[in-house]
């Protein structure tokens, strides 16, 4: 036994055995961490064995680098790669934990848009177990570091080199040949980035990024004009005429977009401990003049919140990868909602109380055509109201209003709410309904900031209400995308009385509100089975503006006899009748799984499969090729994004001469006075500041005189200064 032991340990104590027993290490830490940290979906025997073998080639061609070197440097090199490896797998860990996917080259492209802020939800993601990923690199230090193995310094041949890069070779090649036998088209058809892991496994997915990433750019490069023609027949074959008695019904009125953060369609009508979440939204859901809809799903990526916005004033996918405002917003030609109703004689703001270069939109809005970007810098600094994402929502909601009372009539008006945002934090004092119990700590707060979002809501309206604006507008409330992942099933669960939460259960789990609020409309519920890509065309048709023309993948919301097929992102789909997920079938109405299918129900579900991924790679196309730069509509004229400047003296120095020019502001309808004193807020972060109401009411009235200053640019120096300390 002793002799035994002896060899074991001399074997390690070559450089094959060192070699070896990385690689031993590290796929066991893999394989743990496919099992415990990702949810691959992995069925039978196959996509098993596969998620057993698939980190074994990579591992072994990367760590094998290391034995072309020789000497000390060849152990160094062996760590120097184990540890950047399993950095990338903890990376990928804390990512999939919040967005169910893994990470991007262009995500990483365009991290600088969106890392501000990010480091209270990454300590808040992450857990103790997360480290273990590293335990592979800390055992191989210490015994190396303690000599119970010891360094041999002897040279490889090089052919021996040769031959594990060989093997690693062979092995990647049998895992492919049986990941295609199991899924065919694996590397060509699939749009969802846990196939390629689970198949091939995380490395190999890298690889398989990268090079799509550089085939992007390259494609971009090369596009032409005639690269539309294939996408105007699709749109043309498949165009759904309007819902004529909406027509118009409309026209000329104000439009607020209400983004309402992370909000899905079950907070509607939801109580917890005796007490309605979100009373506000549930009133206006059910209200006579609200158009609702109870089928309404978000289609995003890993673009969450930018790729909603993407859809929603483009009717365009966002991107496969990364997101498209970040990655191409500055570059690309856009025809987005903004740029439309501004050439329809509207005035088009953003307002957002975050920092502006979030999600690139200080770029990304100019080419949509937004005339004003109203961002964080543009609000008076109160103490507390900065949480996580940007100002609280009443605190926010409250400013945006002293920008709003200026634009001139007709607008159109976008304002985005965070507080409802991942990891959903709220000091005691904003606090008015308990948590719920799950035992999940991601999941127990979401109600208070649901409800918080919801008071804030109910202010604004109530606002409204006073001023008027209410009569005078359409107001579209939205959920951006799901604020409780699929990894929190359990918790998921106990919140719906259920006693299980399935995979056909966490695909109708990703409706999100969509209501259509404005007096006077024929309003009611509405099953129909839709998604954000289809907003756009249905607030066009309202307004009385054709999207004959224009290249948009949605259709409108009240048309008769539309497709509801409503792709996901990754290629999944749900429709009134059959759901898609990964490679199951599911009955809509039943929820069970059709393990086989008739040969109507394959005709079906083929026929659906095929819209959608045509669908989502037409917009591909249009999007990674920039190919609304070779085509303009009738009537619309191409956004120049030197026309527009968010520099706050600019901005607001814009705004009075519009307003001079127009007269038809809210102040100016209010006989030159701000309405601010009606707008009432029970924010504890406003208590006893009368001198700020007072100043801001008083400075917003200002705006119709000469003077052309608001209370927010006197206190700009402390906004600007605060966002350091914040």
């Amino acid at each position: 036994m002793k002799q035994l032991g002896s060899k074991i340990r001399g074997f390690f104590n070559t450089r094959l055995g060192f070699f070896a027993l990385a690689v031993a290490l590290f796929w066991a830490k893999t394989y743990w961490a496919y099992q415990t940290k990702f949810n691959l979906g992995v069925s039978g025997k196959m996509q098993n064995l596969l998620l057993v073998l698939n980190p074994l080639p990579t591992t072994i061609l990367l760590f094998g680098v290391a034995l072309y070197i020789s000497g000390r440097k060849s152990y160094i090199t062996m760590l120097i790669i184990d540890a950047l490896t399993s950095l990338w797998l903890f990376a990928n860990v804390l990512y999939y934990r919040e967005f169910s996917d893994f990470m991007t080259f262009s995500l990483i492209k365009g991290s600088s848009s969106v890392s501000s802020n990010l480091s209270t939800g990454v300590m808040g993601i992450m857990r103790a177990s997360d480290w273990l990923v590293f335990v592979d690199v800390a055992i191989l230090i210490l015994l190396l570091a303690f000599h119970v193995i010891r360094m041999d310094t002897r040279p490889i041949k090089k052919l021996f080199a040769v031959g594990v890069t060989l093997l690693a070779g062979l092995m990647f090649g049998s895992n492919l040949s049986m990941a295609y036998h199991d899924r065919s088209g694996l590397l060509t058809r699939t749009f969802d980035n846990n196939y390629i892991v689970k198949y091939l496994g995380l490395n190999a997915y890298t690889v398989f990024d990268g090079v799509k990433t550089a085939q992007t750019s390259a494609t971009k490069a090369n596009a032409k004009a005639s690269d539309m023609n294939s996408v105007l027949v699709y749109l043309k074959k498949n165009r759904i005429d309007p819902n004529a008695q909406y027509t118009g019904v409309a026209k000329g009125k104000n439009v607020f977009i209400i983004h309402l953060e992370s909000f899905q369609q079950f907070l509607i009508d939801y109580k917890w401990d005796g007490q309605e979440v979100t009373p506000n939204l549930n009133k206006l859901f059910h209200e006579s003049d609200t158009l609702s809809f109870d089928n309404f799903f978000h289609q995003v990526g890993q673009g969450k919140t930018s790729d909603a916005e993407t859809m929603m004033e483009n009717s365009l996918f966002g991107l496969p990868e990364g997101s498209a405002m970040s990655l191409l917003g500055t570059s690309n030609t856009f025809q987005a909602a903004p740029a439309i109703m501004d050439q329809q004689g509207y005035t088009t703001a953003a307002l957002h109380g975050g920092v502006a270069s979030f999600w690139n939109r200080d770029n990304a809005y100019k080419s949509w055509g937004y005339d004003y970007f109203f961002s964080k810098s543009y609000y008076q600094n109160i103490k507390n109201d900065f949480l996580g994402y940007g100002i609280k929502d009443k605190l926010f909601m409250r400013q945006a209003a002293g920008y709003i009372e200026q634009l001139p009539q007709p607008f159109y008006a976008k304002l985005i709410t965070v507080t409802n945002h991942y990891p959903y934090p709220l000091d005691k004092k904003n606090q008015s309904i308990a948590k719920t119990d799950t035992g999940d700590k991601t999941v127990d707060g979401y109600v208070q900031t649901a409800h918080y979002l919801d008071q804030a809501i109910g202010e604004f309206m109530a606002w409204l209400k006073k001023t008027g604006l209410d009569k005078t507008s359409m107001i579209v409330f939205y959920g951006d995308h799901f604020g409780i992942s699929a990894n929190h099933k359990d918790a998921v669960a106990q919140l719906l009385g259920k006693d299980s939460f399935d995979d056909f259960d966490n695909a109708m789990f990703q409706r999100v509100p969509l209501m259509i609020h404005m007096d006077g409309l024929k309003g009611g519920i509405n099953h129909t089975y839709g998604g954000e890509i289809d907003v756009l065309p249905t607030i066009m048709n309202l307004l009385g503006i054709s999207n004959k023309g224009y290249i948009q993948f949605g259709s409108d919301l009240l048309a008769a006899n539309r497709n509801q097929t409503v792709a996901f992102r990754n290629g999944d789909f749900v429709s009134p009748t059959y759901t898609k997920i990964g490679s199951n079938y599911y009955d809509t109405k039943t929820g069970e799984q059709l393990k086989k299918l008739t040969q109507a129900q394959k005709e079906a579900v083929d026929a659906m499969t095929n819209r959608v991924t045509t669908e989502l790679s037409l917009s591909d196309r249009v999007v990674n090729r920039d190919l609304l730069r070779f085509y303009t509509p009738n009537g619309f004229t191409k956004v120049d994004k030197s026309d527009y400047s968010y520099t706050q003296s600019k901005a607001l120095e814009m705004l009075q001469a519009a307003d001079d020019k127009n007269k038809t502001s809210l102040i100016d309808k209010n006989n030159g006075k701000s309405t601010m004193n009606e707008y009432k807020t029970d924010a504890p972060e406003m208590a006893g500041l009368k001198e700020f109401a007072d100043s801001y009411s008083s400075s917003s009235s200002s705006a119709s005189s000469s003077s052309g200053t608001t209370s927010a640019s006197s206190s700009s120096a402390t906004s600007d200064s605060s966002d350091k300390d914040k």
